[in-house]
């Protein structure tokens, strides 16, 4: 009796063992054969195409969270939740784009993480609390020497400060 894995690579032409691998243990073969199985299941119930409406998309996420909650993904599951989050990613961009925040809203968002004041930035940045207040007030915006400074302080890319999407 043939297994699930030859049937369906005997549709396209080859076998596991027809190719040009090197040559793998029955232990192997089985788990690889369960790997494409388990891609296969995942394939027929949500395939992998461009996602067209937000039915589509509210399916894939669910599928996705599923897998995420999963601690014994195999790599066949891993290709599948890369590839369908790249699906959603390109239709999320198109739909649902996101407005770059500003910098005042990274600033407040950086100063509230971290739990500390405008003050205390201005004192160990070396940067005025005018300045800051400024910024925050979305009266002025932060320059390149601002942006190294901050970006030192908060352990964080300067590249957070980019408002450009």
């Amino acid at each position: 009796m043939y297994s699930r894995t030859k049937i369906m690579t005997a549709a396209i032409g080859s076998t596991i063992e027809d190719t040009a691998m090197p040559t793998k243990t029955a232990r192997t073969r089985r788990k690889s054969g369960r790997s494409l199985d388990r891609y296969l299941e995942l394939v027929r119930t949500f395939p992998l195409r461009p996602i067209r409406s937000e039915a589509e998309l509210d399916r894939a996420t669910a599928i996705i969270h599923a897998l995420l909650d999963r601690d014994d993904l195999d790599p066949a599951e891993d290709d599948y939740l890369d590839i369908l989050g790249d699906l959603v990613e390109r239709y999320e961009d198109v739909h649902h784009p996101i407005a770059p925040a500003s910098d005042a809203d990274m600033l407040r968002f950086l100063l509230d993480q971290k739990s500390v004041t405008q003050l205390a930035v201005a004192k160990e940045t070396g940067i005025a609390n005018t300045t800051l207040s400024a910024v925050l007030n979305e009266k002025r915006s932060l320059t390149r020497e601002h942006i190294t400074k901050l970006a030192r302080y908060f352990k964080v890319d300067p590249a957070v400060f980019s408002n450009e999407g």
